[in-house]
């Protein structure tokens, strides 16, 4: 893969933590906007939303710690994550209910996939880092799933929000891979 091919594999594990830690603040701030609109719009949707945001934090806090360890800084995308993650969450937040649920969806199958992908690429090459995003793997499917179930797959809100939130949190990880 071209990721693996630009750094070397000493440097891919900590330069995937960096991302996924990055990615983490973000995905806090995405539940953060949520919930302050969903205060307003689906009360019923926010004791879900504030535990996947308490998962996220001990998310953040695994890879902080791995980073840590490793003497590495934290991703230069860190706050464009988390300033990105809070519009995004308040713009879905105000479009109500199935919006938050969608974007949950969303974000999760493109995180889902990556963190499927960086497993494969670091088995083998770098235990912590693959103790430190199996940590995570189940909760984060466990938010897709959950979300899921709120979701009407065939709705319009839905079949415009997916693909416009996953090119975006696509983007979020090329650049965060990039910097």
């Amino acid at each position: 893969m071209a990721i693996a091919a630009d750094l070397g594999v000493t440097d891919l594990g900590s330069r995937i933590l960096k991302v996924n830690h990055a990615g983490e603040f973000g995905a806090i701030a995405i539940y953060s906007g949520q919930i302050a609109i969903a205060r307003l719009v689906a009360r019923d949707l926010v004791p879900e939303l504030i535990e996947f945001r308490s998962h996220e934090r001990r998310h953040r806090e695994i890879f902080g710690a791995e980073l840590a360890r490793r003497e590495r800084r934290r991703c230069r995308s860190y706050w464009l994550c988390g300033l990105g993650g809070l519009v995004l969450g308040l713009t879905t937040g105000v479009l109500g209910r199935s919006a938050i649920s969608a974007t949950t969806v969303a974000v999760e199958s493109v995180v889902l996939r990556h963190l499927e992908h960086q497993l494969h690429m670091l088995r083998g090459r770098d235990p912590a880092a693959v103790e430190a995003i199996s940590a995570i793997t189940e909760e984060e499917r466990a938010h897709h799933d959950q979300a899921a179930l709120h979701v009407d797959e065939g709705g319009l809100l839905y079949r415009v929000l997916r693909p416009v939130v996953s090119m975006a949190t696509e983007s979020v990880i090329w650049l965060g891979m990039k910097l």
